[in-house]
């Protein structure tokens, strides 16, 4: 285990010097990161919605300092659909945390839509993250006696908007992940994927810059998986950005660029050159069944 020095072992007046020249280089490194984020955000005429750099996060495990992210840097583009991969203990998780400003990183810069958040208060950070950022968890995490429109209201209560203009954004929301016809049913009345979809709509009702999705296939059976992955790449297609966290190197392919950890380090970032598309899947997952092939037959296909 390596120990850091502490201030108490410095001659006298080095540690205020030491602040002094830290202080010097963080100032350095967030006009830096300020210069690099506007180039981003004229780069290929899209903005950079989210970005991370030199982060890292150390936690404190009985006197074991372990080491989460070290030194990670990572900007994510306006309409971008991106997979952060890697197995358990990769440090994924702890990203996820960082960039949906759940938690704080040890060092390092997160900016979204160009605002540093370093100095923002819990409250603050609130704000931003109910404005900006739309989550969809694998545990679904809706109210289990509530009705989908009801659940998918619950950023916008928050958020104080008014009773009507609530009621419309959810319809239309859950309309959009094609649940217009189940606004009051209960967790209890829908399926494991349609409960995914009122969590995504959920994600969908503040009109957020991005949708950070955390192992969103984790909990369903694999025709519900995939159907969700497609309702995913539909948002993506329409222009929204799209952040999906996994474990799984088959859902990572349903997205445009893989970015993956090992041992709190990026190993790769790269774009997808065998993407996965959804809805093909879902036509050949019928086309398994015995009727989706009697049905081909039928047609002249010999499936």
């Amino acid at each position: 285990m390596t120990k850091k020095p502490t201030t108490d072992a410095l001659p006298k007046g080095a540690a205020d010097t030491g602040r002094s020249l830290a202080s010097q280089r963080e100032n350095a490194f967030l006009g830096e990161d300020r210069r690099r984020a506007e180039w981003g955000r004229r780069l290929d005429g899209r903005r950079t919605v989210l970005e991370v750099r030199g982060v890292t996060k150390v936690y404190q495990l009985e006197g074991i300092e372990v080491h989460a992210l070290c030194g990670v840097s990572v900007a994510i583009r306006e309409g971008e659909m991106v997979a952060i991969m890697g197995p358990s203990g990769s440090g994924k998780s702890t990203l996820m945390h960082i960039i949906g400003l759940l938690d704080r990183p040890t060092s390092g810069v997160v900016s979204i839509e160009g605002e540093v958040v370093g100095d923002l208060t819990p409250n603050q950070l609130a704000g931003l993250r109910n404005q900006h950022i739309g989550f969809v968890f694998q545990s679904f995490n809706l109210l289990a006696r509530t009705g989908a429109q009801a659940n998918v209201e619950l950023p916008l209560v928050y958020g104080g908007v008014s009773g009507s203009e609530r009621a419309r954004r959810a319809r239309e929301a859950l309309e959009r992940v094609e649940l217009g016809d189940r606004l009051n049913h209960t967790s209890g009345q829908l399926s494991g994927g349609q409960q995914q979809r009122v969590a995504i709509a959920r994600a969908l009702v503040t009109n957020p810059s991005i949708v950070l999705a955390d192992e969103p296939t984790g909990n369903l059976d694999s025709r519900s998986g995939v159907e969700v992955m497609g309702i995913l790449q539909d948002l993506n297609a329409q222009g929204i950005t799209v952040v999906i966290v996994t474990h799984d190197a088959n859902v990572a392919r349903h997205a445009r660029r893989i970015v993956e950890l090992r041992d709190g380090e990026i190993v790769r970032d790269e774009p997808v050159p065998d993407r996965l598309d959804a809805h093909d899947e879902i036509i050949q997952l019928g086309m398994n069944t015995v009727g989706g092939v009697e049905r081909a037959r039928a047609a002249g296909d010999p499936a």
